[in-house]
């Protein structure tokens, strides 16, 4: 019975309660450390990748341009014809030349500019030669050629009498002979593109022509040979 009553009036003991969870004043504070580090390393990531994109496209843009526009091709010059008109033969008053002879010659040049941006050419001259001797000298104004464009310029000069007739005589203007004529072409000019890139050419024609003169009558350039050299 006093094991009853003990028990009965033994006090109780209080429950255990759960302390709270305790965390460090400083979690929210590294959370968003750490958020805002991920946000600036991914806005660096795209910065670069947007540079680097650029750098490429530029790149891209630089070397079409390298290969097109900026690429400056040699323009062509070209000897169309030659036409002797005029002629006008007689005998000549002294010994040294049996035979006088006055003519006007032309010639038909053309400029070819292949390149993306014009050309822009000085005043040109053309030398024409016969029997080693200088016959002519023809001058041609300066110019411009268009982009992809070709120009033709026409140049006449008076044969110099004096140059020719020890070579001719009267059996070749009457029958018909065959007379080979040289002449020497010098152009400078300059290419400019965009006022960025400006390059100088010089551009040299040698041609070898052959004429075919017979009867006093206008004669075109039989066969003509031209080599031309840009400098």
């Amino acid at each position: 019975m006093e094991s009853t009553g003990d028990a009965k009036y033994e006090p109780t003991r209080p429950l255990a309660v759960p302390s709270p969870a305790v965390h460090p004043a400083n979690s929210d504070e590294a959370e968003a450390a750490t958020a805002q580090y991920l946000r600036r390393r991914r806005c660096a990531i795209w910065c670069c990748g947007c540079l680097a994109t650029t750098v490429v496209l530029l790149g891209i843009v630089a070397l079409v341009l390298a290969l097109t526009v900026f690429r400056v091709k040699d323009p062509v010059l070209t000897m169309n014809r030659v036409t002797l008109e005029g002629i006008d033969g007689d005998l000549g008053t002294v010994s040294t030349h049996p035979v006088s002879v006055n003519a006007t010659l032309s010639a038909d040049i053309s400029i070819e500019n292949p390149n993306a941006a014009s050309f822009a050419f000085s005043r040109s001259e053309t030398d024409f030669y016969y029997a080693g001797e200088t016959v002519g000298v023809a001058y041609a104004p300066a110019g411009e050629v268009g982009a992809g464009r070709t120009v033709r310029m026409n140049v006449t000069l008076d044969v110099l009498a004096d140059r020719v007739s020890p070579n001719v005589n009267a059996t070749d203007l009457i029958f018909g002979q065959d007379y080979n004529v040289t002449s020497y072409t010098e152009i400078t000019g300059r290419v400019n593109v965009l006022g960025i890139y400006k390059r100088d050419l010089d551009i040299k024609m040698n041609c070898s022509i052959t004429l075919e003169v017979g009867a006093f009558t206008t004669v075109q350039s039989k066969a003509t040979d031209c080599v031309a050299n840009v400098s």
